[in-house]
C-alpha cells in the first residue's frame, strides 16, 4: 500500500471542502453537527490556509486514490505559542482505517515539522483519543504528556511532546 501525504495548494481548495463534508459527518455524533437546508454540513472557509504561512494543509492518498486530509498549524490552540505545531484537523476515510494509514500520515507529519507539538481530541471522541494516544506513544516511545483541558480554549485531552 502506497501512502502519500502531499501539501495541498489553492487548486485543491474544492477537494478539501468536499472531504470536509465526510469529516464533519464522521464527527456528527460527537459534536452537534446538523445539515444546512441544502443537505450539506456547514464547513469553515479554508481561505486562510492559502494565505497564512503558519497553516499547512495536506491531502492523503492511498495507492493514488484520495483518502483524507490533515491540517497542521504552527500555533498552539491552548497557549497561542507560535512555535508549537498543532494538528488542527485530521481525517482518514473509514475505508482506510485500521490499516496503518492514519499512523503513517501522523508520523510523516511529525517528521516533517520538527519541534513542540500539541494534539487535541474532543472529550467525547473516544476513538480519536485512543488513536492519538497509541500513535504518539509509539512515535515518542512514551515520552509525552497528556493534559485534560476543560475551558473556553478546549474541552478534552491534549497530548504534548517534542521531536
Amino acid at each position: 500500500m502506497q501512502i502519500d501525504v502531499v501539501p495541498a495548494s489553492i487548486h485543491d481548495a474544492a477537494t478539501l471542502t468536499n472531504l470536509f463534508q465526510y469529516y464533519v459527518y464522521d464527527l456528527s455524533d460527537v459534536v452537534d453537527g446538523d445539515l444546512g437546508t441544502d443537505g450539506r454540513f456547514v464547513v469553515p472557509a479554508f481561505d486562510a490556509y492559502w494565505t497564512d504561512r503558519w497553516r499547512h494543509p495536506h491531502l492523503v492518498r492511498v495507492d493514488g486514490k484520495l483518502a483524507g486530509f490533515a491540517l497542521v498549524q504552527q500555533r498552539s490552540r491552548i497557549t497561542g505559542d507560535d512555535r508549537t505545531w498543532d494538528v488542527a484537523e485530521f481525517f482518514v476515510m473509514r475505508k482506510y482505517r485500521r490499516q496503518g494509514v492514519g499512523s503513517a500520515v501522523a508520523t510523516r507529519l511529525f517528521d516533517a515539522f520538527r519541534g513542540s507539538w500539541e494534539v487535541r481530541e474532543l472529550k467525547k471522541n473516544h476513538a480519536a483519543i485512543a488513536f492519538w494516544r497509541r500513535v504518539i506513544a509509539a512515535y515518542t516511545k512514551g515520552d509525552f504528556q497528556e493534559t485534560l483541558v476543560d475551558d473556553e480554549r478546549w474541552r478534552g485531552p491534549v497530548q504534548s511532546f517534542r521531536n
